[in-house]
């Protein structure tokens, strides 16, 4: 889940890096396995969904065009849990190497209620673009978030975010307010900082997004009337609309 792409300079620096992303995830998958395998009850979940635009903080992944997107868990007892989710993608980047049609991400964490009503969701998620022809899409994340009622407050980072254009941090604000019983608006506000140039183009390197989605649980299906933007212009995402004001429509079935 990643936004605008254009391939940065290979630094040698940060080979060791490289190794680190790849062999981090699955340790530490590993060790998670292993801290759960004497907990008895576990829960096995799938989603999909078919969406209108592949919108990941605010920003389309999909060229604006239809894309399917699915992902297993397994969740045990004592908060862990581990899954993958993937969706396809189109960067549409015209030979530079990001040119893949897929997204993979593999994850990790921990999440639990710390108090009445009070939550606390950690975990780490290593997103792998295995199409991509000889460029360094892929990229390391940690995570965090805080539940206060119907109240999320988050923050990510990437010690070498996507392209290879170095730290990340990621801070977001989320509201979720039950209209009826089967009827949800859901608000989204992020902050997207960056420590260099050339994951954006015209020297950006910070930029805000945003949403406003109403969720219907209906025939035991979600379906999804949702408005995402940000304030960046064309000129800031290499010439395209990618990042303008959208609707975006998403049925998504969860079991």
């Amino acid at each position: 889940m990643t936004y605008g792409r254009v391939p940065a300079s290979i630094h040698q620096p940060r080979r060791r890096s490289k190794m680190l992303k790849k062999v981090l995830p699955a340790a530490v998958a590993a060790s998670l396995f292993a801290g759960a395998a004497s907990v008895q009850a576990m829960e096995i979940s799938g989603n999909v969904a078919l969406t209108s635009d592949y919108r990941f903080r605010g920003i389309s992944q999909s060229d604006e065009s239809i894309a399917i997107q699915g992902g297993f868990d397994l969740g045990f007892e004592n908060g862990i849990y581990v899954g993958t989710w993937g969706s396809s993608v189109d960067f549409d980047t015209n030979g530079d190497g990001f040119d893949g049609s897929l997204e993979l991400d593999y994850y990790a964490g921990w999440a639990g209620e710390v108090a009445d009503n009070i939550g606390i969701d950690v975990g780490i998620l290593y997103y792998d673009y295995p199409g991509d022809d000889d460029a360094e899409g892929d990229y390391l994340e940690f995570y965090g978030s805080v539940s206060l009622w119907d109240v999320s407050l988050g923050v990510a980072y990437s010690d070498d975010y996507y392209g290879e254009t170095g730290e990340f941090f990621y801070y977001s604000a989320d509201y979720s307010l039950g209209l009826t019983d089967n009827l949800s608006l859901d608000l989204h506000a992020g902050y997207n900082d960056l420590d260099e140039e050339g994951f954006l183009s015209d020297g950006a390197t910070s930029y805000t997004d945003y949403s406003a989605a109403l969720t219907l649980s209906w025939l035991a299906v979600d379906w999804s009337l949702a408005w995402v933007g940000t304030d960046l212009d064309e000129d800031e995402v290499f010439g395209t609309d990618w990042a303008d004001d959208t609707v975006v429509f998403t049925v998504s079935k969860s079991m």
